[in-house]
């Protein structure tokens, strides 16, 4: 990859005009979400509210910035999309949130009976994987990458159950931790191998298997997803390779590359946090335990 070829493709970007480039519409939902946060819930602390605006702008960089449009042009970028949208965002998002909010949720029972059943880890760590997984085998990807509802609804799905997948690992209610440090531990490696396959179909495959990112039609058919119909009546469906730095299988090789580096680099930072916290919780124990043998409870008078 030569640096004037970047350059180049990203000069190229601004035929697509303001709107497709920046998500105005997308921006001024963010906007709304913030006020809305800021402003019904209350009793957050300092790394709560910049945990959630660090959500939020992280979730505009990836989706609604000129990053969007270039993950519809590039497998590569489309992958480092889902890296930090499934594997980053979430547990910001969950830890945001005060966790009398959670209480408050679960207390009702038409939502804490399917959730608390979704989020068993075995369970979880199952759904979001395997539909991660699905997501990614070529005929389901290109047919969800070209119909805008399908498109919207599966990310919307996908970041659901990620959620789901996150929550057995940062939960913020006690009553509600379900695994000791070492299950947590073996639950991170359990998903670092179940994201593994489809990490390597992508990589191993030999062909382009995407027509989304090799064929194009549907690539142009694709681009209908965030950029207006009157501004791509004037692209020419021949020009992809003017909009990428790398041939349709290098590209995708580099996104499943991308895709698992930025496992690793999520599932192992998680992985040093929670084998930290567990190292920690059982020290505290042990200085329990010998100050209960050093001071004994005073036993009741007879």
């Amino acid at each position: 990859m030569k640096y004037n070829e970047v350059i180049i493709v990203l000069e190229n970007l601004s035929m697509f005009g303001f709107r497709a480039l920046w998500s105005p519409w997308f921006f001024l939902c963010l906007v709304a979400v913030a006020v809305l946060y800021f402003m019904v819930i209350k009793n957050t602390t300092n790394k709560q509210r910049i945990l959630f605006i660090t959500s939020l702008v992280s979730l505009y960089i990836i989706k609604g910035s000129p990053i969007d449009l270039l993950g519809h042009l590039n497998f590569s970028i489309h992958m480092l999309q889902m890296s930090v949208l499934y594997l980053f965002l979430p547990p910001l998002f969950l830890l945001s949130i005060p966790s009398e909010y959670y209480r408050k949720l679960l207390s009702i029972k038409a939502f804490s009976r399917p959730f608390l059943f979704l989020t068993r880890p075995l369970f979880a760590v199952l759904l979001f994987n395997g539909v991660f997984s699905i997501y990614h085998y070529p005929i389901i990807f290109d047919g969800i990458k070209t119909n805008t509802v399908l498109h919207a609804s599966v990310t919307i799905f996908i970041f659901i159950t990620a959620i789901i997948m996150w929550w057995p690992l940062v939960c913020p209610l006690p009553e509600y931790r379900k695994l000791s440090g070492l299950q947590k531990l073996a639950y991170i490696f359990a998903n670092g191998m179940l994201l593994t396959p489809a990490c390597a179909l992508i990589i191993f495959a030999g062909v382009p298997i995407y027509e989304t990112y090799s064929n194009p039609a549907a690539w142009a058919k694709a681009l209908e997803l965030c950029v207006p119909a009157s501004m791509l009546a004037n692209i020419d469906i021949n020009s992809a390779q003017m909009f990428s730095w790398l041939s349709p299988y290098d590209d995708q090789q580099l996104g499943g590359v991308i895709m698992k580096i930025m496992q690793e680099i999520s599932y192992g930072t998680t992985l040093g946090l929670v084998f930290y916290q567990w190292v920690r919780e059982e020290k505290r124990k042990e200085q329990e335990q010998e100050q209960t043998v050093i001071y004994p409870s005073p036993q009741p008078l007879k």
